[in-house]
């Protein structure tokens, strides 16, 4: 089945600015008929690094909220913490990298919410018998949304050409563990300069795969590890990878 795609042109005859013609794809797209009164709506976007700009603009984002506001619903800006050691690691320094790129209620008009939690690991494990996985884990702020609107910037990808919506809401939402199982065909690999013995990826493995040897450096055992990733996502020190 082809999908029915709706282009905004850099110009406009009626002289309306490109927000507010950016905006209106969204009715076009059948907002009204998506969104119910009081729905819960989570509107998917990256909210960049700091330095950069590669991200959506913030003053589009606010025309999304307005437009889900008039068709009823209760928008809320929403992403997943990264995988990697960096400026949205976790919801602290996440929430304070979007509003230090403009994403501040002031500008915005709406909350913003991480994902998966403070720490990345708020998800709920959604089934999707796929190719690869039977289920993934997804930020719980995203699975129990009413609905969701997707906002996404192009991005080159080494691995793929591109990535658009679809790794937006695919990889963009899962918590850190889902992102590494995504990522690779993990093996865990601890680092002994880097490791600490503090014990978050012993308390953090579902199968009890991990000890802290007697080297006091954290000692894995492959036959009873999964490649579930939730001791990348724990390890605060970024002493365990593939």
């Amino acid at each position: 089945m082809s999908a029915t795609v709706y282009f905004a042109p850099m110009r406009s005859k009626m002289k309306r600015s490109m927000v507010e013609r950016a905006g209106g794809l969204l009715g076009r797209a059948g907002l009204s008929g998506t969104v119910a009164e009081g729905d819960l709506v989570a509107v998917k976007l990256h909210f960049g690094e700091q330095g950069n700009t590669g991200f959506v603009h913030p003053v589009y984002l606010r025309e999304v909220v307005r437009r889900v506001r008039e068709a009823g619903g209760k928008p809320f800006l929403t992403d997943a913490n990264t995988l990697y050691r960096g400026e949205r690691a976790n919801a602290v320094d996440h929430l304070s990298c979007a509003i230090h790129n403009g994403f501040g209620y002031a500008t915005v008009e709406a909350p913003l919410m991480i994902a998966d939690g403070l720490d990345g690991r708020d998800a709920v494990d959604v089934q999707v018998q796929g190719k690869h996985f039977e289920s993934v884990r997804i930020g719980s702020a995203a699975v129990f949304a009413d609905a969701m609107v997707v906002v996404t910037h192009v991005k080159g990808h080494e691995a793929v050409g591109f990535g658009g919506a679809l790794k937006n809401v695919g990889m963009g939402l899962g918590c850190r563990s889902a992102k590494q199982r995504m990522h690779a065909d993990f093996r865990p690999g601890v680092s002994a300069g880097a490791c600490t013995a503090c014990g978050r990826c012993v308390k953090w493995c579902p199968v009890g795969a991990i000890v802290i040897g007697s080297g006091n450096v954290a000692v894995v055992d492959y036959d009873a590890c999964y490649g579930c990733g939730e001791c990348v996502a724990s390890c605060p020190y970024g002493a365990i990878a593939t």
